[in-house]
């Protein structure tokens, strides 16, 4: 009988996690799985594209909590929804891609019907326990769970350490990159002028414009970095709240010359800034108690051959071969990040040879084939483990 994966975000949704998935379960056997996603701009003609067994549902709720009357409605919408899959494909085992919402979700169901569930866990979560209500249900979440799957070794500790997650409820699977996709090419000049950039050294960042990012101590970090090298260019690859603080600390620094907001780019474009550009840097920082997980974008860097550049937080340090293939700074602040920036960029030699390290260190452990394969031995486990489980209560 199939598994039912829920997930609020998956394709054509853009985000780390909704990658994560499509790329695990597109390479499982098809009659293994039924995924349950969200609604999406795009996603009938997104799903004519491959022969998923994807439902689309409604999973995005208003409130993740539920002590208010529109989150209890929500959950009430959503889980009806999955309980009509349920008959219909005569579901046995449930993966949900979050603690919240599709989790909760998940822990209704156990109650409801007894079928156990396995969790992903992104390490994003801590962020949440500003809310006691939050904190409380990713607790009971997290405890109702048969198997919790962490994507990074940092984000294991964390289960264990601040969690309580014993040991033996808890699997690592890395996220990874498409090496057939991300692939190296030459520099090509017309590309560079098509993106703007001509022949200016280029660092570029991917990703949401949200605050852990660390866009802003980059752009602080480049006023200083402009001073060695007058010519370098920030290209900034993604959408965000964080775009209008951000554009006015560029005018406030007088740094338009030397910062491009590239916007939400399409796939193609995207890995065109991976191959021309001179350095990847991720400034990420704990924002609160919000941290980056692991970082895809590292490893799509990696695999177009440019070297990285992250912040000392969460599970960055994970997805490259320091100081080989990238480095890792403190991004509390622009001082390290701007002196990094000067060091490497004074170098192209040096980059160039991180860059030429970092594909093969990248397709290595982090070819999706290979993380899939992993994936399947996890999966085919869990079963075992949710019947000894339901056995014993």
């Amino acid at each position: 009988m199939p598994t039912l994966v829920l997930t609020e975000i998956f394709p054509p949704r853009t985000g780390g996690s909704g990658r994560w998935f499509w790329e695990i379960y597109r390479r499982l056997p098809r009659e293994d799985y039924v995924i349950a996603a969200g609604d999406a701009r795009g996603n009938q003609e997104f799903d004519r594209t491959h022969t998923l067994r994807v439902e689309r549902i409604p999973l995005s709720l208003p409130k993740w909590g539920i002590r208010s009357l529109g989150g209890l409605r929500g959950y009430w919408r959503s889980l009806r929804a999955v309980e009509a899959l349920l008959g219909r494909h005569r579901i046995d085992y449930l993966h949900c891609g979050r603690c919240l919402p599709e989790g909760w979700i998940a822990w209704l169901l156990k109650l409801r019907h007894g079928l156990p569930y396995l969790c992903y866990m992104h390490g994003e979560e801590t962020a949440l326990t500003t809310s006691r209500e939050y904190e409380l249900m990713i607790r009971r979440v997290l405890a109702g769970a048969e198997l919790v799957i962490a994507n990074s070794r940092n984000t294991e500790g964390l289960l264990h350490r601040r969690w309580g997650v014993p040991p033996r409820k808890v699997r690592l699977l890395f996220p990874g990159v498409d090496a057939t996709r991300f692939v190296p090419a030459e520099r090509n000049d017309q590309v560079r002028h098509r993106l703007g950039w001509g022949n200016r050294p280029v660092v570029l960042t991917v990703g949401r414009l949200q605050r852990r990012k660390g866009h802003d101590h980059m752009i602080l970090a480049l006023d200083h970095v402009r001073r060695r090298i007058p010519d370098v260019l920030y290209a900034i690859a993604g959408a965000g709240e964080e775009y209008g603080r951000l554009a006015d600390l560029v005018a406030g620094k007088d740094l338009g010359s030397h910062v491009c907001f590239l916007g939400e780019v399409d796939d193609a474009t995207l890995i065109d800034c991976y191959q021309q550009c001179d350095l990847f840097v991720l400034p990420n920082r704990q924002d609160g108690r919000d941290i980056e997980g692991f970082g895809m974008v590292l490893l799509e860097a990696q695999a177009c051959g440019k070297p990285v550049v992250a912040g000392a937080s969460g599970g960055t340090e994970e997805t490259m071969q320091i100081p080989e293939t990238g480095r890792v700074v403190d991004c509390r602040g622009p001082d390290h990040l701007a002196a990094l920036l000067v060091e490497l960029l004074s170098q192209p030699t040096l980059l160039a040879r991180m860059g030429h390290a970092a594909r093969p260190w990248v397709t290595e452990r982090f070819d999706w084939p290979r993380l899939s394969s992993q994936a399947r031995e996890i999966f085919q486990r869990y079963p075992v483990l949710a019947e000894r489980s339901l056995g014993n209560q």
